[in-house]
């Protein structure tokens, strides 16, 4: 069983700020899913798969292929900052050493 002192170490060390009414509602709140758990553990699940959904979900995605893009000039000119035949992008690495 959650009480509030447990509640508070918890608190703590989520950093936040609860009021001691707010630790008896947590307190109170955890107990009960707790026993929750509690009930889903009696459950007999030898025989059951394990799954990642309960309900069966599927992508509609394609296939990547391959495609060569013939206007070179057209794609660059759509770059925001280019140089030479390369995209110019903002660097995002340190390449100082210390």
């Amino acid at each position: 069983m959650i009480d509030r002192q447990q509640v508070q170490k918890i608190a703590h060390l989520a950093r936040l700020d609860i009021t001691p009414l707010e630790e008896e509602q947590f307190a109170t709140q955890l107990n009960s899913i707790l026993e929750y758990f509690e009930q889903l553990s009696e459950l007999d699940t030898e025989n059951v798969p394990p799954t990642t959904r309960a309900i069966e979900v599927s992508n509609i995605t394609r296939s990547d292929t391959l495609q060569l893009y013939v206007d070179r000039e057209a794609l660059l000119q759509e770059a925001p900052a280019q140089e030479g035949d390369f995209f110019r992008v903002p660097q995002i690495l340190n390449t100082d050493e210390d």
